[in-house]
């Protein structure tokens, strides 16, 4: 059967009996409801992606941009069906709040077919959809070093076929994104959020859900010490408001028929004041994406299958201004002012079908997607999905294997820009190639364990092979990001998970990560001026993708002490990434000084390997019924190392990770 129980049915499953699933076609990592309510994170903002970060495979660059297996700026976050393809890291967006997510499950290959655009990697959120009956709230207030104080408050009510629900959400920190120097400069953000939702049962066979949501975060752009010195400071300005609707309607026990559409509004601002160095800019860009999706999923027999339908329209605008004011710093056939404005629609429709067979023991993933992107430029793709995995019942062990074609398309922010003619003003020598979407290859093998009944044990060994791989550049020195592509990028690795669901008082996991990327040039997407655009057509050589750390490990251990107080202890490793060094050593001391230096191996052109150790302890003071009271404390970086993430990047600049932090949190329900 297909499952389509009534809308109301709710099911709880044991982890006992999800240690291995015997009917998956490939690795799916799953982050419930305790890990994201003993999540504390230590920088504002991340809440859902530091849990990610904790999988093989996954990795962060400055200021908290995730990577999925060397794939630049490619996450999908699924949002109760709805994809959200846009770049979320918090430098360019707005956070999405943990308040009311129940779940997450992680993909990294064996994409169903409806997944498309963004397909480094999948983060699909479910928020919280059985509400209990009656009133109920919530109450959370935590604060920490560098100033941060955050609070959220929501509340819901539940009476037979209706449900709603409102949540708030704000933050103040005086450390939001990764800073270029250890003193943290101007590096101050605030940040609130709303949410509403509604949701009504017609009968057992008709639901809908509305919800809209206000999102908005204010920072200073963190100054290097030159500019410090200068007295520059850059504000930066996200807002999103967002709407969602679905609909899914039960036509009988083996077939389902839903359609959703959702209509995101979205600005970024950013200005610098006149002591700005080495050049003042000035931005304001923004869209209004439309997405709309219609999706008929059955079960027949052997077969569970799925056809849809979906499509987004955004007008996209974009507007710059700089002026220069340290010239010495740039090639001297630069213009020293610009200003830049347009607009362009983005139309992108697709359509896609997907079967699971299973049969016996053995279960096959199959599924075709068609995609059409229409912005800068005009592309067309079928991609093919097949998955096949093979269960053993007395050995407690599942063997998959899995092939992804994959169209990403480019990021959007600034493209207009990087694609425009009216840079061919900006200095004498321009290379500007439309950067054309992506297409690769993924392949992936491995096995799932169960071990002693406690255990599991994940295995995978991946490759990527990509045509126009995508990474980002920055215009001059404005700090304005813009999409690129290198002719052909190549990601192979290995990952192991072991995960302890609960073992007595006892759980935990420990991961391993080793991966290697290396592009391959020359530049086929993307804007370069003066000298950075003589080799750009011509350079063939190979490098190390801006990603390419060797090496990651993380571990967590936690204890259930008593029925309501528990402890935990965590560590972290990275072997380090990529750095350019080739700069005058006497201009990189002066512009990020000793302690960074000291943490770059300047001979291998690479990150010093970097480890911390966090500890953190939980205490359930109270709990009646619906109501409790929790307390919760973290320690993070322990031994207060100073880890740097990256050092003089050609495309991520510097970035460093907080020293020592301790948060408190309290948080009471009723």
């Amino acid at each position: 059967m297909l499952g389509l129980a009534p809308v109301a049915t709710q099911v709880q499953v044991s982890d006992s009996a999800t240690l291995v699933d015997p009917s998956r076609a490939g690795t799916v990592y799953s982050i419930g409801r305790q890990t994201l309510g003993e999540s504390l994170p230590t920088q504002p903002g991340r809440d859902l992606s530091d849990l990610v970060d904790d999988l093989p495979g996954w990795l962060y660059e400055a200021n908290g941009v995730l990577h999925a297996r060397g794939s630049e700026y490619d996450v999908q976050y699924v949002v109760d069906g709805l994809p959200i393809t846009e770049n979320r890291s918090p430098a360019l967006a707005p956070s999405l709040a943990a308040d009311g997510v129940d779940s997450m499950r992680v993909l990294t290959a064996n994409y169903p077919a409806e997944y498309g655009r963004k397909l480094g990697g999948i983060v699909e959120v479910m928020t919280e959809k059985n509400v209990p009956l009656g009133l109920h709230g919530q109450l959370d207030v935590s604060g920490g070093n560098f100033g941060t104080v955050n609070g959220s408050a929501g509340v819901s009510y539940a009476h037979v076929k209706d449900r709603l629900s409102a949540s708030a959400d704000g933050f103040h920190t005086d450390r939001y994104l990764d800073p270029p120097v250890l003193a943290n400069y101007t590096n101050r953000a605030n940040a609130g959020w709303f949410s509403a939702s509604y949701e009504h049962d017609f009968s057992d066979r008709d639901r809908l859900r509305a919800t809209v949501t206000r999102n908005a975060v204010r920072f200073l752009v963190p100054n290097y010490l030159v500019q410090q010195k200068a007295g520059q400071r850059q504000d930066v300005s996200n807002t999103e408001t967002s709407g969602q609707i679905y609909f899914q309607h039960i036509i009988s026990p083996d077939l389902l028929l839903s359609v959703s559409g959702s209509v995101r509004d979205a600005a970024a601002t950013l200005s610098s004041n006149q002591q700005a160095t080495p050049v003042i800019v000035f931005q304001d860009r923004g869209y209004r994406e439309g997405y709309a999706r219609g999706d008929l999923a059955g079960h027949h027999g052997h077969h569970d299958w799925k056809v849809g339908v979906d499509s987004i329209f955004n007008p996209v605008r974009e507007k710059l201004q700089y002026i220069i004011t340290d010239p010495t710093q740039f090639d001297p056939a630069t213009q020293q002012q610009f200003q830049f404005a347009d607009h362009r629609w983005d139309v992108e429709p697709s359509a896609y079908v997907q079967d699971q067979i299973r049969v016996g023991n053995w279960n096959l993933s199959a599924g075709l997607r068609f995609d059409h992107y229409g912005f800068v430029v005009h592309a067309s793709a079928w991609s093919p999905r097949l998955g096949i995995s093979r269960y053993f019942p007395s050995l407690n062990f599942l063997i998959h294997a899995a092939y992804d074609r994959v169209f990403q398309t480019p990021a959007v922010e600034n493209l207009l820009l990087a694609s425009s003619p009216q840079l061919d003003s900006v200095n004498s020598i321009v290379v500007r190639l439309p950067v054309q979407p992506a297409r690769a290859n993924y392949y992936e093998a491995g096995f799932t364990k169960g071990i002693f009944g406690k255990l599991r044990l994940d295995a995978n060994v991946f490759r990527r092979a990509f045509r126009n791989y995508s990474d980002d550049d920055v215009l001059l020195d404005t700090g304005v990001n813009f999409p690129i592509a290198f002719a052909e990028a190549r990601i192979v690795g290995e990952e192991a998970r072991v995960e302890v669901p609960r073992w007595g008082r006892f759980s935990g996991y420990v991961s391993y990560a080793n991966q290697a990327g290396i592009g391959h040039g020359p530049i086929v997407g993307g804007l370069f001026l003066g000298s950075d655009a003589v080799g750009a057509l011509t350079d063939t050589s190979r490098f190390p993708v801006t990603q390419d750390q060797r090496n990651t490990a993380r571990a967590r251990v936690r204890l259930q002490a008593t029925h309501g107080l528990w402890f935990a202890i965590g560590g972290q490793y990275g072997s380090g990434l990529p750095a350019d060094t080739g700069a005058d050593p006497n201009f990189l001391l002066a512009q990020y000084g000793p302690a960074i230096l000291d943490q770059v191996n300047l001979a291998r052109g690479r990150v010093k390997p970097n480890h911390a150790l966090d500890v953190a302890a939980g205490l359930e003071v109270y709990r009646k019924e619906q109501r409790s009271a929790t307390l919760q404390i973290q320690a993070a970086n322990l031994t207060n190392r100073v880890n740097v993430i990256n050092f003089a990047s050609l495309f991520s600049g510097t970035a460093v990770a907080p020293p020592r932090s301790i948060a408190t949190r309290l948080k009471l329900t009723f």
